[in-house]
């Protein structure tokens, strides 16, 4: 999900789709579990656009970078839910610790996979098709920035033939970045109280814990084919309300609930609740 330039500490502040989920998640988690010490939005914001997962990939490319991408239905596909655990396993221990910069830390960047796991445009083979286009070379070996961008062919045609599926229109990098930059413009002025999790939501999250949580809303997202529609017509108006009252819902949705689940298993929240 787009979350700025990762260049200025400014940029993605006021359209940065990952800024805006954190900030409408922490007001919600502020109602289902008020005065808790968890760290505050700006705390959370400090880890996110240049100092978020996204910077990795322009300070190192391809070195211990994490790798969002999800297929919803393959159930070995397991790389971001290992890091989804290990961020929440870490938020939870940092809580109990008291330890707020880095529990700030640890729910930017538990709530970064979470989005980005639960984007439509990161359920595409993105991995295959940007392989295909590097003469099956694998996504780690872009070790440089120059590689990030360009992607080279054996001939200068062939060069200029493989960047114009990547970066022309509807090109497999390009449209990536239309896609979400889209839903970080369509969410900036909208307040998603609907999003705020029922007693009925916080007690199943609890039942059966985030990473079922997780994948239970990244399926109910992939069964509306958002990113191949959007492939093939553009921003209509049925995805367009789709993104406003069933993706980012879910999403806003989601990211509260796992924050609500670490401060639970960090024992700080009382253990009745009420609604």
């Amino acid at each position: 999900m787009y979350s700025g330039t990762t260049l200025t500490p400014m940029s993605g502040r006021i359209i940065g789709g990952h800024q805006k989920f954190d900030r409408v998640a922490r007001h919600h988690l502020e109602k289902i579990a008020p005065r808790t010490a968890f760290p505050k939005s700006k705390r959370i914001l400090h880890f996110e656009g240049r100092k978020g997962p996204d910077a990795i990939k322009r300070k190192s490319p391809a070195k211990d970078e994490p790798w969002h991408f999800y297929s919803p239905f393959d159930d070995d596909d397991s790389d971001i839910l290992e890091l989804i655990r290990d961020h929440y396993d870490q938020l939870v221990k940092q809580l109990k610790a008291g330890n707020e910069e880095r529990s700030a830390f640890e729910a930017a960047w538990l709530a970064h996979a979470l989005v980005d796991g639960l984007t439509p445009a990161h359920h595409y083979p993105y991995e295959d098709k940007l392989k295909e286009l590097r003469d099956g070379q694998e996504h780690d070996t872009r070790d440089s920035l120059r590689k990030k961008i360009v992607i080279g062919g054996d001939t200068k045609r062939d060069t200029i033939r493989k960047n114009w599926k990547a970066w022309g229109p509807k090109g497999l990098m390009s449209a990536h970045t239309l896609f979400e930059v889209g839903i970080a413009t369509m969410i900036a002025p909208l307040g998603f109280k609907e999003a705020t999790p029922t007693a009925h939501e916080i007690a199943l999250a609890q039942e059966i814990g985030l990473t079922e949580l997780f994948r239970r809303a990244a399926r109910e997202i992939a069964i509306l084919d958002m990113y191949d529609r959007f492939l093939k017509r553009g921003w209509t108006t049925k995805l367009i309300w789709q993104v406003r009252h069933k993706l980012a819902p879910t999403i806003i949705r989601t990211v509260t609930l796992a924050w609500y689940l670490a401060l639970n298993d960090a024992k700080l929240i009382e253990p009745k609740h009420e609604a």
